[in-house]
């Protein structure tokens, strides 16, 4: 049953009009067939297929009122033109069938058609008007309460219900009495929501006052009419009871709505030219909003703002004045010459030595000024002067004037100082775009320099059966100077750099260019890492400014032997993994730049390591373990150690992933700051892991 109820409910408009129309052939067959219902089962059905057939109605009229739920005048015109012709034909029906004493004296197929046809318009007509009340009571809420009217259908439902039954048990007349009193209560409550009156301009409240108090009346004479024993009121009563009671409930639901729209409309009709003046400032300022967000000329918006400070607060003359570099300059102006305008507001300004913050209202006396040079005075008996404020700086003010003996009031204070907080956002706006158009710029130069890095830094990295190599390198928004690359000296040695420039952008892109060629250029006469990054530092002295340094990282892996020797010149420390244990290789060093004497190369020393089978090496930068988050707090050495551990035994490609993974999510609320570089190396000794095989057996 429940899925039968909600496939009725459910469908397009066309559907339910369809579903409308099967119901009322439905009814008229069985009025055919039963045209005399004494039976109180026949009664029943005959209940439940009209009210089915009402029901359907409801809900095809409710998709189409809903559409006029924003032109309550043409939807209350429509009820009146509903209303009219009700009256029109109880009355007319009235006139002629006035000889015909009692309904019942006269049968046939004729008079069952004629019944089905009657009955059906008024139900067609009632339950239209029904629909409109439903959408009245939507308009302008707030909160989703048709519960109410819900509650109001069901009492209407139950009453017509009950009045059917009582016609059959007498006894039962209190059940009846019992809804129609609920209903009549629902009704009344459910009148008063008119609260979308408030919203209509003072020309809508006219008609709306007018309109209500005509169709309240029709209403009220429908309702009484249904009352006497006229022959529409016969036939509706033989064909259904329970139609003449939802007829009569809905009758009283309109004389008593429109009623109460007639004294609201009257109470809201004195302030509704306030009204009128709040809804064009809020339009204004919605089109001013759509200007600030298409129009990217501030000239243009300018003259919008002048123009509606003058329709909005009735002032005779408005202009517009900024302050960049502080110095004024007259933007806009309406209503009144440049000149005029730029020494009136120097004048005026002039009292407050610049220094106005506040919005200031002078209208206490007329206000005269002379300008020097010109024989005119300019007589204004009231001006206020709105500044331009952004982030509690003025960049400008808004001028309005007025020639006529009333001051500005206070919601024209408002509307004045609203104009001048979007000129003051537009001016913003403004300055924001030329600096894009820089923005726009720099980022040119940073493609550059990411260009720069993405061709110095290898391609791929090198293949060998004994030496695993991986790299992952992730460049932040301002390109940094972070570098490796690697260097094949002979068929088993294997030389390696990592390096990090100090600064960022095209500098630092410039800086790691010229380290590259310096590195490539050492390591294929010098073995000796230590000797190479002394030599480096001496070439440096020539191009790396004051304020401008590199550490680096240098070493050489001989694949044969696994004998590693590396020295280091202010960088991270070169971590090794073997068997499952980190240690922390930090040979004395300084960066390099930092200086050209003897301290930098008696501060740097060589360092050898023999490296066991599947010993994993990690170099890295600064970018890994200086990542922050939120708090301001550092990824740092002892999380690296531990993702590092935690993943050794793992492919080395899975081993980068995994440490840059760990550190996007530690740093994941703030943007990235510098370059991210891993370099892993992985050793095997097969002689070794083959010894180690045979002594299993």
């Amino acid at each position: 049953m429940k899925s039968l109820i909600s496939k009725i409910l459910d469908g397009n408009k066309k559907n339910k009009l369809e579903k409308f129309l099967f119901s009322i052939v439905i009814l008229v067959l069985f009025k055919i067939f039963f045209p005399l219902i004494n039976a109180t089962i026949l009664v029943l059905i005959n209940e439940i297929l009209i009210f089915s057939s009402l029901s359907l109605a409801f809900l095809y009229f409710v998709e189409i009122t809903s559409t006029k739920s924003d032109n309550p005048i043409s939807l209350t015109l429509n009820i009146g033109v509903l209303s009219a012709v009700l009256f029109f034909i109880i009355s007319l029906s009235s006139a002629i069938f006035d000889t015909i004493e009692n309904i019942e004296d006269v049968n046939g197929v004729i008079y069952t058609f004629s019944s089905v046809i009657i009955t059906q318009l008024f139900i067609l007509f009632a339950v239209y008007i029904l629909s409109s009340f439903q959408t009245f009571y939507s308009m302008r809420q707030k909160r989703d309460k048709e519960n109410y009217f819900n509650y109001l259908l069901i009492a209407i439902l139950l009453s017509s219900f009950s009045g059917t039954i009582s016609g059959i048990y007498p006894e039962l007349q209190f059940v009846e009495k019992t809804f129609f009193f609920i209903a009549i209560v629902l009704v009344v409550f459910n009148s008063f929501r008119v609260s979308w009156i408030a919203f209509l301009t003072k020309k809508q409240k006219i008609v709306i006052l007018l309109t209500s108090i005509i169709v309240s009346t029709l209403f009220g004479l429908n309702f009484a009419m249904f009352f006497e024993n006229n022959i529409i009121e016969q036939i509706v009563s033989n064909f259904s009871p329970g139609v003449r009671v939802s007829y009569r409930l809905i009758m009283l639901y309109g004389n008593i709505y429109f009623g109460i729209i007639f004294f609201t409309t009257l109470f809201h009709l004195p302030t509704a030219g306030a009204f009128d003046q709040k809804s064009e400032e809020i339009t204004s300022l919605i089109d001013l909003s759509k200007l600030m967000t298409q129009v990217l000329d501030f000239k243009e918006l300018a003259d919008s703002l002048t123009d509606a400070t003058n329709k909005v607060c009735n002032s005779d003359s408005a202009w517009l004045v900024t302050i960049e570099n502080n110095e004024r300059s007259l933007v806009s102006v309406n209503n009144i010459g440049y000149l005029e305008a730029q020494n009136i507001s120097d004048e005026l300004l002039s009292e407050f030595n610049g220094q106005l913050t506040d919005i200031i209202s002078m209208n206490k006396k007329l206000i005269k000024i002379k300008l020097k040079g010109d024989v005119r005075t300019y007589v204004f008996q009231a001006i206020i002067v709105a500044p331009l404020k952004v982030h509690g700086k003025t960049n400008g003010y808004l001028f309005a004037a007025k020639r006529q003996k009333y001051k500005f009031e206070q919601d024209e204070k408002k509307a004045v100082g609203a104009f001048a907080d979007y000129a003051a956002i537009a001016l913003e706006n403004a300055k924001l775009f030329k600096e894009s158009v820089e923005k726009e710029r720099m980022e040119n130069e940073l493609e550059v320099a990411r260009n720069i890095q993405s061709r110095i830094l290898p391609s791929e990295n090198p293949k060998n059966d004994r030496l695993e190599v991986d790299a992952l390198f992730v460049p932040a928004f301002e390109v940094g100077g972070d570098y490796y690359d690697y260097f094949q000296l002979g068929n088993n040695k294997l030389g390696f750099v990592i390096a990090d420039v100090s600064g960022k952008g095209v500098v630092a892109s410039y800086v790691m260019a010229e380290v590259k060629g310096i590195f490539e250029s050492l390591s294929r006469v010098i073995h000796n890492p230590k000797k190479l990054l002394i030599e480096t530092n001496d070439i440096l002295k020539r191009s790396l400014s004051k304020n401008s340094f590199v550490t680096a990282l240098y070493g050489i892996i001989d694949i044969e032997n696994g004998k590693l020797n590396f020295a280091r010149a202010g960088h991270m420390p070169l971590l090794i993994c073997s068997e499952g244990k980190i240690k922390e290789y930090l040979p004395k060093g300084i960066g390099l730049g930092l200086d050209f004497g003897t301290i930098f190369s008696s501060n740097i020393d060589n360092m050898e390591i023999e490296l066991n089978n599947n010993d994993i090496l990690m170099l890295y930068t600064d970018g890994v373990t200086e990542s922050r988050n939120s708090a301001n707090e550092e990824f740092g050495f002892d999380r690296l150690i531990h993702v590092f551990e935690s993943n050794y035994n793992d492919e080395l490609s899975n081993i980068t992933r995994s440490i840059f993974e760990e550190v996007s999510i530690f740093s994941k609320e703030e943007q990235q700051h510098d370059d991210i570089t891993l370099v892993l190396f992985k050793w095997k000794n097969f002689k070794k892991s083959l010894e180690k095989l045979n002594g299993w057996f």
